[in-house]
């Protein structure tokens, strides 16, 4: 990186004396040089303009000599609608029908241009008895619609790869970056950047956000950038400022489709507002291993067709705001027990038994037009056996998904016919750098079938490695352009354009204030968390009905203070007790003063909910050693109680958002009655399941 900085810095000292040909074209839609055509985005085949009520915002677009499209300003531009009795049009290309049955025709115009799209304002189909209204669009068509053919035609191999890459810049010489930085202005030029992925650092408050976003979108020079960022919720949030939703695992316990929905609508709202028009999310893995040590409580659960239902409700939450979602990770990493980013896991099944299973989530999402899929750093034998020599130690290595062609364009294109966006994981994970070089492994996972490079190790030595890759036909300049296609059809449909004028950023920051941690969201966030805290065990002692004179304690230590908050609030007479192990013999007779113990406990990993464990020592101890009656709390594993089952009542809440706690200590204290059942099964001794898939108590 510090070489790529000096450079740039030489760059912006000849950027200050000369005018760069790289620099963004800031010039009015009737002054631009190379203007060729003035067209309504609607009218792109790629886009399903909606109404919303009675009415429609038509966006004008800028199209160049060079191919490139930008949105047109509105104040360099004319309206008007041929039958305003069906419906009018303002000065912002807002369509508002009328009200009386017919056609009218909105056309636009800069003074030389001109385009046009026909409403029809009919009987709704389907309808029986007496017939709703609804406005119909109907396209315009014609060779000048054809922006992407257009564009790639006209694109150089510079700027059709840079539109393939996605790198982070997480930080700079060492310190976040939350706000842009002249070197990283000058990289998306560079490259010809086609999206950046921020991190939990980037992202701070609600106005820093929107302004950095809006700083990205600014530094790109023909193209919108894909902003993407992984807001699945639950323990992989990023936004520090947004509402704090519970996790995949969590929706599954509340087995409601319209919750899964209504939170993957707050989030891309709350994401829309700040410009940033990708998720990484929803997770569809199937997470049908205890021992799985990175996806457990981001997966909705065991059950394919659980993980299905509750992945597409929140998908078409998320899309209907605009934002794009991403399934991951292709084709399912649920069934492992290595952490990618720390090695390679293999998923070992038959192809029939991935079908059933892995597969079966993905394939649904697919034929729900999910607009994205995240591959996963997995190696799969028995869909793809070739091996290959590693770079770390010499041995055999099996080919991941991410890298394969037979999973990427054999399984997922042909077979399962998917022709939406492919994105790796993060190529920066152990899995992949540990066994193939940065500039290998993007060729190999360029030529398998992938879109979208995520996080190459590299910049430069990435960019270079696949220009000369092109150059001698190592990959094909129409495999690049296939790529291409697909990226920019998603920008055109989700509307991610370069604007002609810098969009108005206290506007931008004024509405985001008003989304992000809303009200209506926070109340979102509250009902999935009630509907989730499952009860699996409960020896007559919850709900409490703890008088005031009785005290009760709070025992643990990871996010014990959040628990013990959330049970000080239903009963003041309650004391915090950290602890990481065992007590000793006095802290041990010091807690038999208490009338009732509520011990936390919080594990990522088989070796955490090992019953030696000094955490879950502790926990057997409270119950073994002392005459008091104690509840046990899965903070973010359910299979805690797999170390500790002999405990007196223990709730599973799968996640540390604070909204969470709060949840589970009304149920403790009888405020609310527990309705969430498990997502997975707990395994027991010799086979046979301490706790079912589907089981939960309540009161």
């Amino acid at each position: 990186m510090k070489r790529l900085r000096h450079r740039h810095s030489i760059l912006l000292i000849i950027a200050a004396l000369v005018i760069s040909p790289l620099a963004p074209q800031k010039a009015s839609a009737d002054t631009h040089e190379g203007k060729d055509d003035l067209i309504l985005l609607e009218n792109v085949p790629e886009t399903d303009p909606e109404f919303t009520g009675n009415e429609l915002k038509l966006t004008p677009l800028n199209v160049y000599e060079d191919g490139h499209f930008t949105e047109a300003d509105n104040s360099n531009v004319n309206w008007s609608s041929s039958n305003k009795n069906v419906a009018t049009v303002d000065e912002e290309g807002t369509v508002t029908l009328s009200g009386q049955n017919g056609r009218t025709f909105i056309s636009v115009s800069d003074g030389t241009n001109k385009d046009r799209i026909a409403i029809d304002h009919k009987p709704a189909k389907g309808q029986k008895g007496k017939p709703d209204f609804e406005g119909q669009i109907v396209k315009e068509d014609g060779k000048r619609y054809d922006l992407i053919d257009q564009a790639i035609e006209e694109m150089t191999i510079n700027e059709k790869i840079g539109q393939m890459l996605m790198p982070d810049f997480r930080n700079w010489d060492g310190e976040n970056v939350t706000e842009m930085l002249p070197e990283i202005e000058q990289t998306v030029k560079d490259y010809h950047l086609g999206g950046v992925i921020l991190f939990r650092e980037n992202v701070v408050t609600t106005e820093q956000t929107a302004e950095l976003v809006a700083d990205y979108q600014e530094a790109s020079e023909k193209y919108g950038l894909l902003m993407t960022i992984d807001q699945e919720g639950g323990i992989v949030t990023r936004l520090q400022s947004g509402t704090d939703m519970p996790g995949n695992m969590a929706l599954g316990a509340t087995r409601s489709t319209e919750i899964g929905e209504r939170v993957g609508a707050a989030i891309g709202a709350e994401l829309e507002s700040l410009g940033i028009n990708m998720n990484l999310a929803p997770v569809m893995d199937v997470n049908n291993n205890p021992d799985n040590p990175v996806i457990g409580t981001r997966s909705f659960g065991e059950d394919p067709e659980l993980v299905a239902d509750l992945g597409i409700a929140y998908t078409r939450g998320l899309q209907s705001t605009g934002v794009a979602a991403t399934a991951k990770h292709f084709p399912g990493h649920g069934d492992t027990d290595v952490d990618s980013h720390l090695g390679l896991p293999e998923v070992p099944h038959e192809i029939d038994r991935l079908m059933d299973v892995e597969l079966y989530p993905f394939q649904q999402a697919m034929e729900a037009d999910i607009d994205a899929v995240m591959t996963a750093h997995v190696t799969f034998p028995k869909i793809d056996n070739t091996t290959v020599t590693s770079k770390q130690d010499g041995t055999e290595v099996t080919l991941p998904a991410t890298l394969s062609p037979k999973v990427l364009t054999d399984l997922m294109r042909e077979e399962m016919g998917y022709d939406g966006l492919i994105i790796t994981d993060a190529l920066n994970m152990k899995a992949i750098t540990d066994h193939f070089g940065s500039v290998e492994a993007v060729i190999r996972a360029v030529n398998a079938g992938t879109d979208i490079v995520l996080m190459p190790v590299g910049l430069e030595e990435v960019a270079d490695g696949l220009l000369e890759a092109v150059a001698t036909g190592e990959i094909s300049e129409e495999r690049i352009e296939k790529s291409v296609e697909r990226i920019l059809s998603l920008k055109l449909k989700r509307g991610i354009i370069k604007a002609e004028s810098a969009p108005d950023l206290e506007e931008i920051i004024a509405n985001a204030e008003e989304t992000v941690g809303s009200d209506a969201h926070k109340d979102v966030e509250k009902e999935a968390s009630d509907q989730s805290i499952t009860l699996l065990k409960n020896e007559d002692l919850l709900p409490l009905e703890a008088g005031s004179n009785e005290k009760i304690a709070v025992v643990g230590n990871t996010y014990i203070s959040s628990l013990y908050d959330s049970v000080q609030n239903h009963h003041k007479n309650t004391e915090l007790i950290e602890a990481s192990g065992p007590l000793s013999d006095e802290q041990l007779e010091q807690m038999k003063e208490f009338d009732h113990i509520i011990a936390g406990s919080y594990t990522f990993n088989v070796a955490g909910r090992d019953e030696d464990s000094a955490q879950m020592q502790l926990v057997n101890q409270l119950i073994e050693e002392l005459d008091v009656p104690v509840t046990g709390v899965g903070i973010r594993n359910p299979y805690d109680v797999m170390a500790y089952p002999q405990v007196d009542a223990y709730l599973a809440q799968y996640g540390f958002n604070q909204s969470s706690f709060d949840s589970t200590a009304a149920v403790i204290f009888g405020e609310n009655n527990p309705s969430g059942t498990l997502p997975v099964t707990i395994p027991g001794e010799n086979e046979e399941p301490l706790y079912d898939f589907g089981h939960g108590l309540n009161y």
